[in-house]
């Protein structure tokens, strides 16, 4: 596909809202709540809009990737600031053709040439494994409550870039969605049917229910590497 990727304008906020609705739409839960917090991300303080990217295709977007700020309360008691990715979201006629990977590439790139040491996200290890992740337990790096989690990866930015980094990883409050408030600004958009128990839905219950306290000795089970997740990449 013939993409250019460039910084969303606020000309493209409705059409990038509704792009990013259609790609999430009873992916993860009947509905879906991320056209709402891409709304709300924009006008956070730790946005950063330099890595809030489109991917536009015959004048049309088909994709997204935004970026927050977060930091990682490390182990040796200082705080390490860090990059949180998503959502990122891909038209889903678009899905499967490198859209997502190309984002995510770019992301890298701009991320590192402004200092950045790395960039955390949840997400399968299906699909994150394969695009330059690596299972943030590895380098000893947990969820804000001290769990590991097999949904969380880190892509470091640069050699060395993940050393002394282990502690609890923080993100923004803003991933923090309030559900009433999404439901009302959904309803500025065309109705859709919501579904629950579709197959996108089963696998991120048992992703989610990949995890161990920091204490335990049982490691979570991080599976191979064989197939995209979620969808909208």
């Amino acid at each position: 596909m013939d993409i250019c990727i460039r910084q969303e304008q606020p000309a493209d906020y409705r059409e990038v809202e509704e792009m990013v609705r259609e790609a999430f739409w009873n992916q993860y839960a009947p509905g879906c709540m991320e056209h709402y917090l891409l709304h709300v991300m924009r006008g956070s303080p730790g946005f950063v809009p330099e890595l809030d990217l489109v991917a536009v295709a015959d004048g049309r977007v088909v994709g997204l990737v935004a970026c927050m700020k977060g930091c990682i309360v490390g182990d040796d008691g200082l705080r390490h600031e860090v990059l949180t990715l998503g959502p990122i979201a891909v038209r889903p006629a678009c899905q499967r053709q490198g859209v997502g990977r190309r984002l995510i590439d770019r992301v890298r790139t701009i991320a590192a040439s402004r200092g950045y040491r790395a960039v955390l996200l949840c997400g399968d290890p299906l699909y994150y494994l394969r695009v330059g992740f690596v299972a943030a337990e590895r380098h000893g790096i947990r969820t804000a409550d001290n769990v590991y989690l097999a949904a969380l990866h880190v892509c470091p930015l640069h050699e060395g870039a993940l050393r002394g980094l282990a502690g609890r990883y923080i993100e923004d409050e803003v991933y923090s969605v309030d559900e009433a408030e999404a439901e009302a600004f959904d309803r500025q958009f065309p109705p859709k049917e919501r579904l629950a128990g579709t197959p996108s839905q089963q696998r991120f219950a048992e992703v989610c229910a990949m995890r161990r306290d920091y204490e335990a000795n049982v490691p979570c089970n991080l599976p191979a590497a064989t197939a995209g997740f979620p969808a909208s990449p």
